[in-house]
């Protein structure tokens, strides 16, 4: 098997304060906001939080795999399609964790055509590769929830990486 050089291709800093009732800012200055508590939490309005900043980010990365993919098989993706990001925050005993729920809407292909792309995105996407075996993901069409086999959402770490 042949080795496949790791090359970065981007890195984005940003600066927390405050934590979650503090403010965050990139270094580009394009992200420069005030950070709260989730609203229904006891936050206020206004500010953004780290749950809805990830969902922002995994749900445009996503589509971008879906974009890739599409290519891929020489297929155009409808101009309207819909990739909806859930991040859910939850707490297992004195620990805290995310989820997260994928619901993809292609607009244009059939529903086995879309599972399949959908699939073929989530083992692509670096938000999905960065997550894999660390952080429960559900992959949906529609609304309806897709059958993922085990081995699809391993970790990447399975080809001599630490277990």
């Amino acid at each position: 098997m042949a080795s496949t050089e790791k090359k970065t291709l981007y890195t984005a800093d940003a600066t927390a304060i405050g934590g979650r009732s503090g403010h965050v800012r990139s270094a580009t200055g394009i992200i420069d906001l005030d950070m709260s508590v989730p609203e229904g939490l006891g936050g206020k309005k206004g500010a953004t939080n780290p749950e809805e900043l990830f969902a922002a980010g995994y749900s445009s990365c996503f589509q971008q795999a879906l974009l890739v993919i599409a290519q891929r098989a020489g297929d155009k993706l409808d101009p309207q399609t819909e990739v909806k990001c859930s991040v859910s925050l939850f707490q297992e005993g004195e620990a805290y964790g995310l989820s997260a729920i994928l619901d993809v809407d292609l607009k244009a292909f059939d529903r086995d055509k879309t599972i399949e792309m959908v699939k073929q995105a989530h083992k692509i996407c670096p938000y999905s590769v960065g997550t894999r075996g660390n952080m429960e993901v559900e992959l949906r069409v529609q609304g309806e929830a897709i059958p993922v086999e085990a081995e699809e959402n391993a970790g990447v770490a399975a080809n001599g990486g630490v277990q």
